[in-house]
């Protein structure tokens, strides 16, 4: 379904910024065009509680004066040369950055891979509502379940152009689709919830509405009853689901923009020992159907995989331009597009399995805590000392036996990633895809 975009058009109007940008004095200037068509249905009890249907163009022009930058985006292209000398004025007041400019014209990409990432098919709000009803109702099948927290899915299209005014211009179109189920068991103040989802590029990828909503209801039916743990330190094995979060504050401590700064924990670590021997995480921007696939970066320059991780040693930062020119390196078009320009970051970010499953792993080690869902946001970046509340299963003899709550893991990420050995299990669903992990020896708060 593409009838709704034209890129032609696309293409047009952030030429006809960057010329007006030119015309207001800018010695330099990029524009990004983004249209997009989103549809999301909410369903509840077996009624549609929602129906949410968005379509909207924004585009976001950004200038240069000498060392002086600034941007300025807009949903609507009215005053097209209003927009641009505002943009001029603003860059001429604001301080000099030795670093900033448009990526190099020799990084630009020449040829635009065509990669695959438009599912054609079809979307209507039925075709939603009923993918959520069948979600819903295998969750509420599965015994335990008393309610429903709702089901929901959706779609996007949506259209990206980049304009430059040396001479860059790239486009592509991308689809997603996404398909929740939250269920509820058991009664008043002993009630537990949890859900499942799925996100893909294209809809035939995507896991049956039934597994999902029945993992959902499984799921909460597990997590009845917990109970704390007294403090103690323990193996703890990270679900996927889980683990997923360790893989984000890894690419959060190798941004080229912290490590500039000299905030990350990890700045002075290149080349050295970050994880264990055997460990491999990978960066692909090319992966197929990928969630963050993408021909070109943020900057126009092309985006090759890159292997993060190499038997356990650092070997890239993520860099766009901006951040490659500060630490003295060569950008690896990893450069995003953020409100205000250009920020480095991960596309489809890969820690690699290794070859035991959870289940061997839990059997060899005994005892300890399989945690499955992680609360709060306490990770320092600067120190990497990391307090999460947690919720999971305590397992003995290799089994789950208790589900418990309301507790704490304690450490240090660079501790941790030294430990952390990854299972079989690897999801590669998403944009941060990884295995199961255990780090045995974290500090467990509790009663």
């Amino acid at each position: 379904m593409t009838e709704g975009i034209d890129q032609s058009e696309l293409e047009a109007r952030a030429a006809r910024l960057v010329e007006a940008a030119r015309k207001a004095g800018a010695d330099a200037c990029d524009a990004v065009a983004i249209t997009g068509t989103s549809l999301a249905v909410e369903v509840r009890e077996g009624k549609v509680e929602e129906t949410d249907r968005a379509e909207g163009d924004d585009v976001t022009l950004r200038v240069f004066v000498g060392r002086r930058t600034a941007s300025i985006s807009s949903n609507t292209l009215d005053d097209i040369q209003g927009l641009a000398e505002r943009a001029v004025a603003m860059a001429r007041v604001t301080p000099e950055d030795p670093y900033a400019g448009l990526a190099d014209a020799d990084q630009l990409i020449r040829d635009i891979p065509r990669l695959d990432l438009l599912d054609p098919t079809p979307m209507t709000a039925a075709r939603l509502a009923d993918l959520a009803g069948e979600a819903e109702a295998a969750g509420l099948a599965v015994p335990g379940v008393s309610k429903s927290g709702g089901a929901s899915a959706s779609w996007r299209l949506a259209g990206v152009v980049l304009a430059t005014s040396h001479g860059f211009t790239g486009a592509y179109m991308t689809s997603r689709h996404g398909l929740s189920m939250t269920a509820v068991a058991g009664e008043g103040t002993a009630m537990e919830r949890d859900y499942d989802y799925d996100y893909r590029t294209f809809l035939e990828d995507m896991d049956a509405a039934v597994d999902i909503g029945r993992r959902a209801g499984e799921r909460a039916v597990r997590r009845l009853n917990p109970r704390k743990l007294t403090t103690r330190t323990a193996a703890i094995l990270y679900e996927s689901r889980a683990a997923r979060s360790l893989l984000g504050h890894f690419a959060g401590a190798i941004n080229g923009a912290a490590i500039a700064r000299g905030t990350s924990f990890l700045k002075d670590r290149m080349n050295q020992p970050v994880f264990a021997p055997g460990i491999t995480v990978t960066d692909d921007p090319l992966k197929p159907r990928g969630p963050g696939t993408r021909p070109f970066d943020g900057e126009g320059t092309a985006s090759q995989p890159l292997t993060l991780i190499e038997d356990g040693v650092l070997k890239h930062w993520f860099l766009d331009t901006a951040s490659a020119r500060e630490l003295g390196l060569a950008p690896n078009g990893r450069a995003h597009r953020g409100g205000s320009g250009p920020v480095p970051g991960a596309t489809n970010l890969t820690l690699e399995p290794g070859g035991r499953t959870p289940e061997e792993m839990m059997r060899e080690l005994g005892q300890g805590l399989l945690v499955t869902d992680l609360i709060g946001h306490g990770v320092n970046g600067v120190t990497g000392d990391y307090s999460r509340g947690a919720a999971g299963f305590w397992f003995e003899n290799g089994e789950p036996v208790q589900a418990v709550s309301e507790i704490t893991i304690a450490g240090n990420l660079k501790d941790m990633f030294a430990r952390l050995v990854p299972c079989s299990d690897l999801d590669a669903r998403y944009s941060v895809a990884c295995p199961s992990v255990l780090i045995e020896g974290l500090t467990i708060a509790g009663d």
